[in-house]
């Protein structure tokens, strides 16, 4: 008898603290899918969607080591409001595909808990029918800022740039509206943080 696979999205706006979210229910026996690594795998040197991406684009977003250059593709969205949905009906079927056949896999292996993490999950239509439920990861915009500003990453970022990205993401309540799972990430530590996760995951047999 095969085990019934639950099929769960994850979310969150950036600094919410989602990839730990993320890693912990990988730690305890969850599959994880991160879309964000599929988008980055195919759009590397060598990648699936670079051919693609090259002849639509033309040679000038391609970067010397044969990857996406990432900058060059930001400054063409900002030159032309089309190129967004030209990178995005290369990109998307290519991570959609291979977010399915990890998911098949999965399944096969009998995994209990599927985790689809996904930042786009709440603005894109497509995902909500494939989804059993919805685990958003919450916190408040001004702490999302200071999370983002604290990462190593972030060096010469502003709060009013990360603001910016924070404003072109799904909004709080749009967030909370879709889930079926809230984890509240505000005021509390990682050990905390962990305890929730792991109630979470009890819930799927984990």
């Amino acid at each position: 008898m095969m085990t019934k696979t639950t099929l769960l999205g994850l979310t969150g706006g950036i600094g919410s603290g989602k990839s730990s979210v993320a890693q912990m229910l990988q730690e305890l026996g969850a599959t994880v899918i991160d879309a964000d690594a599929i988008s980055r795998q195919i759009s590397a040197a060598g990648g699936l969607a670079i051919p693609a991406l090259q002849a639509a684009f033309g040679p000038a977003v391609i970067a010397a080591d044969g990857s996406l250059d990432r900058p060059a593709m930001r400054q063409l969205m900002v030159q032309n409001s089309l190129v967004k949905s030209q990178l995005e009906a290369i990109i998307h079927p290519l991570v959609g595909r291979e977010i399915a056949a990890q998911q098949h896999r999965a399944v096969q292996l009998g995994s209990k808990l599927v985790v689809l993490d996904i930042p786009l999950l709440v603005e894109s239509p497509r995902w909500r029918p494939q989804l059993d439920l919805i685990l958003v990861v919450d916190c408040a915009p001004e702490t999302q800022v200071q999370r983002v500003l604290a990462r190593p990453s972030s060096q010469g970022w502003t709060a009013e740039q990360v603001s910016q990205v924070i404003n072109a993401q799904a909004g709080r309540a749009q967030r909370l509206a879709a889930a079926d799972i809230v984890i509240c990430n505000e005021g509390i530590d990682l050990p905390a943080l962990r305890l929730l996760v792991v109630q979470i995951a009890l819930q799927f047999g984990l």
